[in-house]
């Protein structure tokens, strides 16, 4: 079954390109652009191959996604291949030596915002979503392609309105279609963020009188934070492979010259590990605001507000859907490892739902966030069959 998937993907591969192609075409940065017209590609290809989809929406009625549903004939868990739609920002577009809404094919690269993530993805997934439309019949349970349009923006709101989609089928598993040949991402750091807001009196910063402002005691504070005591990664043996970081990511205060600030803001960022918890995150950020609030005493004291919390996730190289795509990289010829990945992905909130994910596999890429975005097409019809053979071994094999 394996070559035969090859073969079709290679006779699909001028197909799937082209309809990337014409994703890439639509600028959808994340926050900024609008999603209809990309989305409206989609809808027209799905549409003339009589796939069920329908527009997925937040809480508040925002455009957030598309979902397509392929229905087995045989009662069955229900599976999920997961790209996004929006994309990252351009950047300094004098930067690129292309435009970023090229979607031109120069050798064997496909170019432009998106190619590598993940409009390539989503189009090789609704092809296989159409194929397996054609023998639903002989499936168990079925098929879900979410393409989210509220990724990069990091609301998750696609994934988050399709979980809470009481028309959806829950699926057992999801497969997410971020790139890269060697390795199938089968785990990911979770990350704890907080918000700290430090005081001091304000004053003229021409006053006799000696001031402490609010800079320089979150100045103190950012050293206490990049001093502190992390443990490292485990040791060999252990099955998550990575330690925590802390990094702190924004400082905001002051204004002018003369005043000596009485507010600082600075955002906080902590990826978190089995062995190194939220609850472990939160008790060291606030020791390390307790030793600055008693070093350098301010009018009130450092507060810190949680913002954000994802658990670190890991499956097994066992447990489905990461054997499934493990299994049939192999089965292609592709020496593939699983990898637990330092940045947090969806994966994680995924996993706050007690949903099995893969984050990662596909195309060797080049400047995915950053300029001149391109992914290689060469091995484009394994990669492809290496998702198909996934698909059919999970909805075949239950």
């Amino acid at each position: 079954m394996t070559s035969e998937l090859v073969a079709r993907a290679e006779r699909q591969s001028a197909q799937v390109v082209a309809l990337a192609q014409e994703l890439i075409r639509r600028p959808s940065r994340g926050g900024v652009d609008d999603y209809g017209p990309v989305l409206a590609v989609l809808e027209e290809w799905l549409s003339g191959r009589g796939l069920p989809h329908r527009r997925l929406h937040d809480g508040d009625g925002l455009l957030v996604g598309l979902l397509v549903e392929v229905e087995g004939g045989r009662p069955g868990p229900w599976w999920t291949l997961d790209a996004c739609l929006d994309t990252a920002g351009f950047g300094d577009e004098s930067s690129w030596s292309f435009p970023p809404t090229a979607g031109d094919v120069v050798g064997t690269w496909l170019t432009g915002r998106g190619s590598a993530d993940s409009k390539l993805a989503a189009a090789v997934f609704v092809h296989i979503a159409a194929d397996l439309h054609a023998r639903a019949g002989d499936l168990r349970g079925g098929l879900a392609v979410l393409l989210d349009v509220d990724e990069h923006t990091g609301g998750f709101g696609g994934a988050r309105a399709y979980l809470a989609d009481t028309h959806a089928h829950r699926p057992a598993g999801v497969m997410i279609g971020y790139p890269g040949l060697e390795e199938v991402v089968v785990g990911g750091r979770g990350l704890w963020r907080a918000r700290i807001t430090v005081h001091a009196p304000a004053g003229h910063s021409g006053s006799s009188r000696t001031v402490v402002g609010a800079i320089s005691r979150t100045a103190r504070l950012v050293a206490l934070l990049d001093s502190a005591d992390l443990p490292g990664p485990p040791g060999r043996g252990e099955r998550f492979p990575l330690g925590p970081k802390l990094t702190v990511t924004a400082i905001r205060g002051g204004e002018g010259f003369s005043v000596t600030p009485d507010r600082c803001e600075l955002n906080v960022d902590v990826r978190t590990t089995p062995f190194f918890d939220e609850e472990t995150a939160r008790t060291l950020v606030l020791k390390a605001c307790s030793e600055l609030d008693a070093a350098m005493p301010g009018p009130a004291p450092t507060e810190v507000a949680q913002v954000a919390m994802w658990p670190p996730f890991q499956l097994r190289d066992d447990e489905q859907p990461a054997a499934a795509l493990l299994g049939a990289a192999r089965s292609l010829g592709l020496a593939v490892r699983p990898k637990v990945a330092g940045p947090s992905n969806i994966g994680s909130l995924l996993a706050l739902e007690g949903i099995a994910a893969t984050a990662g596999f596909g195309l060797e890429h080049v400047g995915l966030h950053g300029i001149d975005e391109r992914v290689d097409l060469s091995e484009l019809p394994r990669v492809t069959a290496v998702y198909h053979q996934a698909v059919l071994d999970l909805l075949d094999g239950n």
